[in-house]
C-alpha cells in the first residue's frame, strides 16, 4: 500500500498506485474522501497510524460515487466510529453493488481487453476484492449543492457521468477540489497521465461526464486530487481545458 502525508497542507493520500483514496484533517478532525478497494482494509489501521490517525478519529466518510474501488473501506470505517455519507442517486448501488450501464456496460470493455494497462488495473481490482463488493447499509444521504456537516465542511458538486450521482467535493478552506472520477489524471486502460476524462468504458454516459466539466472549471483551487493518477497543481481551468482537448 501507498501513503502519502501531506500532499497538501493537510491531505494525506493513501491506497495503491493505481487507486487513491484520502484523508483530511481540520483542526484536529478528520475526514476521509472515498474508500479504496475492500482489500485495503488488511493495512488500514497501519496505514492510518503512519499518518498519526488514532484508531476511530475518522468522524466522516463522504464518497464521490458508488463504485467499488471508492466503497470498499466504507464498513470498516464505519465500524470505527465515522458516519458514511454519499449522493442520494448513487446510493441505491451503495446498498447493492451491481453492474453498470450505458457507455459502462461490461460489453463495452471487451474490445479494450489487449491493453496491458487494464488487464494491470483489472488484477489490481479482483486481487483486493473489487469483483465482489460488500453492500453498505445505513449511509447518510446528501443531494447535490449541499454544504456537509463533516469536518472541513465540503461543498457537494454534481458531476454525473461516470455514475449518475457522481460529486466532487470542494473544500475551499483547504483549497482543495476531490474530483474522484469525474476526472483521472492516469488512465486505467490506457496508462497515459496528465488530467483528462476517464476512459468512455468507465463512464455510465461518457457525454454527460464531458459536460460535467462545466461545473468544475470556475472553482477556484490551489490541488486537485483523483481516485486515479496524481495530484494537480496547475490550475483547475488547466485541467479542465485538457480533459476537453483529449475528449476531442
Amino acid at each position: 500500500m501507498v501513503v502519502s502525508r501531506d500532499v497538501a497542507p493537510g491531505i494525506h493520500r493513501l491506497g495503491h498506485p493505481k487507486v487513491n483514496w484520502y484523508v483530511l484533517e481540520d483542526e484536529g478532525r478528520y475526514t476521509a474522501i472515498d474508500a479504496g478497494l475492500p482489500g485495503f482494509r488488511n493495512s488500514l489501521e497501519a496505514d492510518l497510524a503512519e499518518l498519526g490517525v488514532p484508531p476511530g478519529a475518522v468522524e466522516a466518510l463522504i464518497l464521490t460515487h458508488s463504485d467499488a474501488d471508492h466503497t470498499g473501506l466504507a464498513g470498516a470505517l464505519h465500524q470505527a466510529g465515522a458516519r458514511v455519507l454519499i449522493h442520494s442517486t448513487d446510493e441505491p448501488k451503495l446498498r447493492r453493488p451491481g453492474a453498470k450501464s450505458g457507455d459502462a456496460a461490461p460489453v463495452h470493455i471487451l474490445p479494450q481487453l489487449w491493453r496491458p494497462t487494464l488487464w494491470g488495473m483489472m488484477v489490481v481490482m479482483t486481487s483486493n476484492g473489487g469483483g465482489r463488493p460488500p453492500s453498505f447499509n445505513g449511509a447518510e444521504k446528501f443531494s447535490s449543492g449541499d454544504v456537509l456537516d463533516v469536518p472541513g465542511q465540503p461543498q457537494v458538486i454534481p458531476t454525473p457521468g461516470h455514475t449518475l450521482g457522481h460529486c466532487a467535493f470542494h473544500f475551499e478552506a483547504h483549497r482543495a477540489l476531490f474530483v474522484g472520477d469525474a476526472m483521472c489524471a492516469w488512465s486505467p486502460m490506457t496508462g497515459r497521465r496528465g488530467p483528462q476524462l476517464m476512459p468512455r468504458p468507465f463512464n455510465e454516459s461518457n457525454k454527460t461526464a464531458l459536460q460535467s466539466l462545466d461545473a468544475l472549471e470556475p472553482i477556484d483551487a490551489d490541488i486537485m486530487l483523483f481516485g486515479h493518477g496524481d495530484p494537480w497543481a496547475s490550475g483547475v481551468g488547466a485541467a479542465v481545458s485538457q480533459a476537453r482537448a483529449q475528449a476531442g
